[in-house]
């Protein structure tokens, strides 16, 4: 968002948007000078139009260049306690933002979250005995497609509930990226 947009304007953006970190940026994307954390809004929601919401601002923002690889930003992460990172080119001009979620996703595939549409399962069968599912895919849903068992997984799952997480649980480690 605009850091000069109002009040009631930003709160309609917050709830449109679905998201819980939000760059705030002065006239243009290549500008951010903070993070808005929703959290930080929340206590503030019923207070008047002029009210001066770039108080709760957060101006600790992670730059990172495009040709950072997630392997290193994950550890950035880790290190600045961070879930958020704004990309920027080799001009200092802002590419996009990157998330703990994003590289989550890289490695374990697409996470559904509750503002994500329900979404179509999608697997390939090779043969009667041979399918390729994706790593999101839920257990439950890999032994209905299979035709197996529900309880097939429930002596090696450990508290995993989707296929990547099974694997994850039985090699004991994230794969090499």
């Amino acid at each position: 968002v605009d850091q000069s947009i109002g009040f009631q304007e930003l709160l309609k953006v917050l709830r449109d948007s679905g998201y819980s970190r939000i760059p705030v940026f002065e006239e243009d994307f290549d500008h951010v000078k903070g993070i808005l954390y929703v959290k930080d809004v929340l206590g503030h929601r019923h207070e008047p139009a002029e009210y001066n919401w770039q108080e709760l601002v957060r101006e600790e923002v992670l730059f990172v260049p495009e040709s950072k690889k997630i392997s290193d930003l994950l550890q950035e992460f880790q290190q600045q306690k961070t879930h958020l990172a704004v990309v920027v080119d080799e001009y200092g001009g802002s590419e996009g933002i990157v998330t703990l979620e994003d590289i989550l996703e890289e490695v374990i595939g697409d996470i559904q979250d509750e503002f994500d549409d329900e979404e179509e399962i999608i697997y390939q069968q090779i043969d009667d005995l041979n399918f390729i599912f994706e790593g999101k895919t839920s257990l439950n849903d890999v032994c209905r497609l299979t035709k197996i068992p529900t309880n097939t997984f429930d002596d090696i799952r450990g508290e995993s509930q989707s296929f990547a997480g099974l694997i994850l649980e039985i090699v004991g480690k994230l794969p090499a990226l």
